[in-house]
Parts: C-alpha cells; structure tokens; sequence
C-alpha cells in the first residue's frame, strides 16, 4: 500500500495491495466537499478513501483503542465478584467491544459527525467502585480469599447462583449509568454546556481527572504484586515501543499493477505499543510457563504468570453470542447509585468538548460549531443509556488515543472510523475473541494499568498548562484538592457506619459521593477557583476558554457537521434554529468580532476566508 499527496495537483494518488484503482481528487472539487486539510493530510473528513483501504485503516483505529477498552472489564471484574468465572468474564469483554462500536457508529453519522472512537470510559471506574464498595454489595469470594469466609460455603464459580450474585451488581451499576447518563442527554437537548464551563477552569478539572488514575492505583498494584518481574517487564516494554522505538518504521511487502512488488514503511511501534507489548509479555509468560518456572500450586508466588491456567475458557465459550439488552436481567436503580455516577458523567462531558476540538483539528474539519457540540454530547448520552441497557459494566466516551492516531496517519476519514466501529460490533459478537483475552496472566495485566492509569494523571496534570504555577493561590488550590480528594475517600470507605443522617437513602448518597476521589477533588477545586479571589488570566480561565470555544457562530462554512439525509427538510423549516443541537442553531457560546465584514477561521486542519458571507476557496 502506498499513499501520496500532490500539493502541487491537489491530487491525492492511492496504490495498494488489494487491487484498487488509483484516486484522484478532482482540481475543482467544491469547498464543502473538502472542507480544509491538515498539512499532509491525505482523506479529509468527507472523503471515502477506497474500502480496502478503509478496512485496513478501520482496524487499526480498532487496535488503537483495544488496549483502553480491554482494560475496563479487567479491573472491574473483581468488584462486580465475577471472580473466577472466566466465561462470564469474556461475556462482559465482548458486550464491552459491542457497546463501543454502536456508540462510535452513532456518534459519527448523527453525533457529532467527527471521526472520532468511542469506547469505555474510564471516568466511570471510580463511581462504580465507590458504589460497590458499600457493605450491601460486599463480595463474598473476596472475603474468602482475605480468610474472612469459608469458600466451601459458597456456590461454584460459574454457577447459576454465582451468576446471579454477579449480576446482580451488574444491574445496579447498570441502572446507575443508565439514569445518569439522562443528565448528559438533557446537556445536549438544552444546549448549557456553554454555560456550565463557565464556572469550570484547569484547576477544577486537573484534581477531577488526576484522582481517576491515582484513585486507582491499589487495583494496579494488586494484579502487579501477584508477580513483580513479568509486571515491571511490561512495563520496560511499553515504554520501549511507545517512547524509544516510536520513530522507528518497518519494511512491508507491497504489490501494485503499477510497479509490481515493493515496500513501505509501516510506524508499528507507534501505532500498537499497547498491543505489542502485551503480546511479547504474553508469549514470554508461556515460555516460562513451558519451561516451569513459575511455580504449579496455586499458592505459590507467581502462579498467576502462568498462561495454563484459564484456557478452559476458550473450550466453555460459545463461538458466537449475540448481546443484547437486558442480557443480566433487569437495571436496578437506587438514588444513591444515580448520584454517584453523575461524578462520571459530569467528567466524561468535560473531557469530550476537548476531544472534538482536537479531532476537527486533525481531521481537516472547521472548529465544531455549538450544534455539533450539543449534538456530541446528547449522542454520548444516548450511547450511554444503551451501553447501560446492554449491561457493558461502563459509560462511553470518546478516545483520545484515536485522535492520535489521525493525526499519524493522516488520515481523517469518517468513514475509516465508521468501518472500525463495525469491526468493533463483529468481533462482540465473537464468544471466543472475548475468552481469548480472559487468559492474559494478571501481572502482564498490571504492568499495563501502571502505565495506562498513570497516562490517566498526566492528562489530568496536563490541564495545567493554562494556569499561573509561581501564584501561591494557584498552588494551594491545587495541592488542597487533590490531597483531601486522595484522603477523606479513604476515610468514608474505612468507617463505612460513620455517615448517620437518619436516612438509608440519604446515608447512601452521601457515602458514595464522598467515595468519589473525582468528585471530592473536584468540588473543592471548583469552590476554591471561584471563591478565591484571582484574574481570569492568573487562574488559567482565559486560555482554557479559548481552547474550549467552538466557532463564531457561523455554522454554514461547511457541511460536515449537517445531519445525513434530513438536513435539506430541516434547512427549510426556521424554527429549527432554537434547538441547540439543530444546524441552524445559531449557538449561545458565540464569540463575536468587532469587525464583521470579514472572519477568519484558522485551524491546524483548516483555514478558510469568509468575507460578507461568501466562503472564498482559494485559501482552501
């Protein structure tokens, strides 16, 4: 395969080895058709690269957010006791990767209409461990393995009756997401995300996404402990493809008509360090398995490395099983769950305006307007609402990882993304796909949440880029919320009887979100910025504003963002422009220039003139 760009000819030229013609983009193709490109950028939102090629594409962006799918079910798994049922497990795996490819399809054909990945949200972890962490829903397995119960005394793993306890979990946290995940809806309906970042700066959001990684370092430890040496290797070789071997490229066989047989140059270290590594640790681990190193009884330190352990697993699963909603039962919802999970919600919402920002730049796309925003965020919602129905154990939300990706590739296809969200719902519905992934040894597993949770805290960390670090208020703002976000949760899950208001229900509330790392670090964070006199310039507020901004307002540069086939009726009817998630909507988050005979948009991805209304392509 071998893609070339032809500034020169405005032609991009694609030859690859699946016998497709070659492409060309015409010289006079209209502006909306190809709204901007990233230097070097190959396909542009709207553009359809040849679909051999876009299923190659599709399935590395579905590599590319593997890793961070896979990782929810493996560290809820034990906090929902699935224990050891292995096939319940890959069951959840596969809903999981379902859930993530109707999300991305929904998300980019009537969402935003960016090329952007959805998956399992990591920002959901901490309420649901928060939740289950109430004595009601203690496991009983894990209080056997810490001695506090007799095993002997408790059904079989894998049986009805464990089932059941198993999900029964489930469907709390189900109904949880479900309920909340209305919220994020009613968000994008009303179209307030504009008013409520007007009130949230770097230094709420810093400690909000920093306590989700940090929240989560006993789980990592955990799994890391069971056998240090294959957890630290993991470890080495995620940083060595990702960092040292990242500039590095291989040779790759390639056949066109043209030229016949050659090669090019494939960044796969880039592209897969995640992967690679868990892979080449996998196989070192069945070595050693091979070779007897680790120890045969299950007590002995190390027996979790070994990879003989859980392949009953791929002989129990079914080859093919289909989710669908309800498949746990029932949702049940508590008052207590709901408010929990909104912390989740909340930081998802937050974490996704910047994301669309980041993708449109990459993707050759103008700035998302208010409409595409509102629209993204009401379609997370709704995808939420469903992962919740499905029963995936998680929210959705959009991958950053993804954006990368586009910007490596240089291609920015919604279409690619389309087709990756379709691999994604395939290989759900794939029983032993999901049992597969079941049989990682649980070290390689925690060498991997080392590195994934701890990216979690620099994103976070990151978010100060904005702020004023040499102010003594900055600082004390920022060190305050995230110590007492990392301490009193600890305290409330120790002294779980502490909180007595008279109320069960009440009790339960505010034990969950006191719980909640996130949203403890959060609100003192929020209350601190904006109680705490200081300039807008001084806390961060004005940079973040103008990353976080969309557009002008002016929504008719480009079609990218339209609805798919209704948008000509919807042009026709004007009271469409009051509802914030509609194209026509002439947003509430404008940002107006007092010069309005000519407006400039100019974007790592897109650059094009406006003067009195008239798009002029010859700065396309």
């Amino acid at each position: 395969m071998e893609l070339n760009y032809d500034r020169e000819d405005k032609t991009t030229s694609v030859t690859m080895d699946l016998g497709s013609p070659d492409r060309k983009v015409p010289k006079d193709q209209k502006a909306n058709d190809t709204p901007g490109k990233l230097s070097g950028l190959l396909y542009s939102v709207e553009e359809v690269p040849p679909w051999g090629l876009c299923i190659l594409l599709g399935f590395q962006h579905y590599l590319t957010a593997f890793g961070g799918i896979l990782t929810v079910p493996l560290i809820l798994y034990r906090v929902f006791c699935i224990a050891e049922d292995r096939v319940g497990l890959s069951e959840v795996i596969g809903t999981i990767f379902f859930c993530s490819g109707m999300a991305t399809l929904l998300q980019t054909t009537f969402g935003v209409r960016l090329p952007i990945i959805q998956g399992g949200s990591f920002t959901f972890l901490t309420p649901t461990f928060a939740i289950l962490s109430l004595p009601i829903w203690s496991c009983e397995y894990t209080e056997a393995e810490n001695g506090l119960r007799n095993l002997t005394d408790l059904p079989p793993y894998g049986s009805p009756a464990h089932q059941e306890m198993w999900h029964m979990r489930l469907r709390e946290i189900q109904g949880a997401i479900m309920v909340a995940s209305v919220f994020q809806v009613v968000i994008g309906l009303t179209g307030i995300m504009g008013v409520v970042l007007r009130f949230i700066g770097p230094l709420a959001v810093t400690p909000t996404v920093a306590l989700i990684g940090l929240g989560l370092f006993p789980e990592a430890a955990d799994l890391a402990s069971k056998q240090w040496y294959i957890a630290v290797m993991t470890m080495v070789l995620i940083a060595l493809f990702s960092q040292y071997l990242r500039d590095i490229s291989i040779p790759v066989c390639r056949f066109s008509r043209e030229t016949g047989c050659g090669t090019y140059k494939l960044p796969i270290f880039k592209l897969f360090p995640v992967l690679l590594a868990m892979l080449t640790a996998w196989g070192i681990c069945g070595i050693l398995t091979a070779a007897g190193v680790f120890p045969a009884e299950p007590s002995g330190w190390g027996y979790d490395a070994r990879t003989d352990t859980k392949l009953n697993v791929l002989t129990d699963s079914k080859w093919f099983r289909f989710p669908y909603p309800g498949q746990w039962g029932v949702p049940t919802v508590s008052t207590a769950g709901v408010f929990g999970m909104l912390a989740g919600v909340i930081s998802s919402m937050i974490e996704s305006v910047g994301d669309y920002i980041a993708c449109a730049r990459l993707s050759g796309a103008p700035p998302p307007p208010d409409h595409a925003v509102n629209r993204g965020i009401g379609m997370e919602g709704i995808a939420c609402i469903l992962a919740g129905a499905w029963g995936s154990g998680s929210g959705t939300t959009s991958y950053s990882e993804n954006i990368g990706a586009i910007g490596i590739t240089k291609v920015g296809s919604r279409r690619v993304v389309q087709v990756g969200g379709f691999i994604m719902l395939l290989l759900g519905c794939l029983g032993k796909f999901g049992a597969l992934f079941v049989t990682i040894p649980e070290p390689v597993i925690g060498g991997m949440f080392l590195i994934m949770f701890g990216m979690v805290v620099s994103v976070g960390l990151s978010n100060l880029q904005f702020v004023d670090l040499s102010s003594s208020r900055n600082i004390f703002v920022l060190g305050t919320s995230l110590f007492f976000g990392l301490s009193f949760p600890v305290w409330i899950k120790a002294h779980p009887g502490r909180i007595n208001t008279g109320s069960d229900v009440m009790d339960q509330i505010i034990s969950v979100l006191l719980g909640t790392n996130m949203f403890v670090g959060g609100v003192i964070g929020l209350i601190l910025d904006n109680t705490i006199p200081g300039t807008d310039e001084e806390r961060g507020i004005k940079k973040w504003r103008e990353m976080t901004s969309t557009t002008e307002g002016e929504t008719k540069q480009s079609n990218v963002y339209d609805l798919p086939l209704i948008q000509p009726f919807l042009d026709k009817i004007s009271c469409w422009r009051y509802f914030p998630m509609c194209p026509a909507f002439s947003g509430c988050r404008r940002r107006r220039r007092e010069d309005n005979t000519k407006k400039s948009y100019y974007n790592e991805g897109y650059s094009a003139g406006q003067e009195n209304g008239v798009i002029d392509v010859t700065k396309l």
